[in-house]
C-alpha cells in the first residue's frame, strides 16, 4: 500500500521553521540597513514603515479597495481561463501524439519569449480595460497548466487505463472516472504555476497601461517618486502572493495526504 514516509511531517516542520527564520532575518537586516543609512530613504524605506504605509492606505486612500477588488476580479478570471483552458488543451494534445511532438518545442521555449510584446496588440483588440488584462494573465498561465496536464497524464499507471478499457468505459467516462482522479496530485503543480503566472501577468499589465488596479497605483507611485505608497503597495503584493502560495501549498498537501493515505 502507498503511504507518506514517517519523517515527512518533521521535515516539513523544519523547512517551515527555516523559511520563517530566513525571511525574518532578512527583514531585520533590511530594517537595520535602512535605519542606519546604509540604504538611503530615496532607495528604500524600512519594512516597518512599509507596513505603516500599507495600513494607512487601507484605511484612508479612497482608491485602495476599489483597485484591490479590480485586480482580484481580473486575476480570478485570468486564472480560471488559464487552468480550464490549459487542462482541456492538455487533454486534447495528449490524445494526438503527433500533434504533441510538434508542439513540445513550443511549450519548452514558451516562457523564453517576452509575452508582454503582445500587450499592445491585446489593447488594440480588446481595448484599455479588464478584458486585455484578463487575456494577458491567461496567456501567462495557460502553458504551465498545459505542460502540467501532459506530465500528469503521462504518469497515470497503465493498469488503470487497461482496467477502464476492460470495463468498457467510453472516452468521456474514462477521463472523468479514471484519468482525472489519477492525475489530480500532479495537476496541482500546474494549478499553482498557472495562478502564479496569472498574478504576474495581471500586475505587470496594470503597471504598463490600465485604467485601474494595484499595478496602476504602483506605476503612478514609482513615477512620482512616492516611496511610501510604492512600497506599501509592493508589501501588499508580497503579502497576497505569500498568502495565496500558502493556501495552494496547503491544498496540495491535503490532496497528497488523501491520495497517498
Amino acid at each position: 500500500s502507498r503511504g507518506i514516509p514517517e519523517g515527512d511531517g518533521d521535515q516539513m516542520t523544519r523547512a517551515r521553521f527555516l523559511q520563517i527564520v530566513i525571511v525574518g532575518g532578512a527583514t531585520l537586516l533590511v530594517e537595520a540597513l535602512c535605519r542606519f543609512g546604509v540604504i538611503t530613504r530615496f532607495t528604500m524605506i524600512p519594512p516597518t514603515e512599509m507596513a505603516v504605509s500599507l495600513f494607512a492606505l487601507a484605511r484612508g486612500a479612497p482608491w485602495f479597495w476599489p483597485d484591490v477588488l479590480y485586480s482580484l476580479r481580473n486575476l480570478a478570471f485570468a486564472a480560471l481561463i488559464a487552468i480550464l483552458g490549459g487542462f482541456l488543451t492538455g487533454l486534447f494534445v495528449h490524445a494526438f501524439p503527433r500533434l504533441r511532438r510538434t508542439l513540445d518545442p513550443l511549450f519548452a521555449s514558451y516562457y523564453s519569449v517576452p509575452t508582454f510584446v503582445l500587450y499592445p496588440l491585446l489593447i488594440v483588440v480588446f481595448g484599455v480595460g479588464p478584458a486585455s488584462l484578463i487575456v494577458m494573465g491567461a496567456i501567462f498561465g495557460v502553458v504551465a497548466m498545459i505542460v502540467a496536464t501532459l506530465t500528469a497524464l503521462d504518469r497515470i499507471p497503465r493498469v488503470y487505463l487497461k482496467t477502464a478499457r476492460i470495463m468498457g468505459l467510453d472516452p468521456a467516462r474514462r477521463v472523468l472516472w479514471v484519468s482525472l482522479p489519477a492525475a489530480t496530485p500532479h495537476l496541482i503543480t500546474g494549478l499553482k504555476l498557472a495562478v502564479a503566472y496569472s498574478v504576474i501577468g495581471i500586475i505587470a499589465g496594470e503597471f504598463i497601461l490600465a485604467t485601474a488596479g494595484v499595478g496602476k497605483r504602483l506605476a503612478f507611485a514609482y513615477n512620482d517618486f512616492d516611496n511610501s505608497t510604492m512600497y506599501g503597495v509592493l508589501l501588499l503584493i508580497l503579502l497576497f502572493a505569500g498568502a495565496l502560495n500558502g493556501l495552494l501549498n496547503a491544498f496540495e498537501r491535503r490532496v497528497h495526504a488523501r491520495w497517498y493515505r
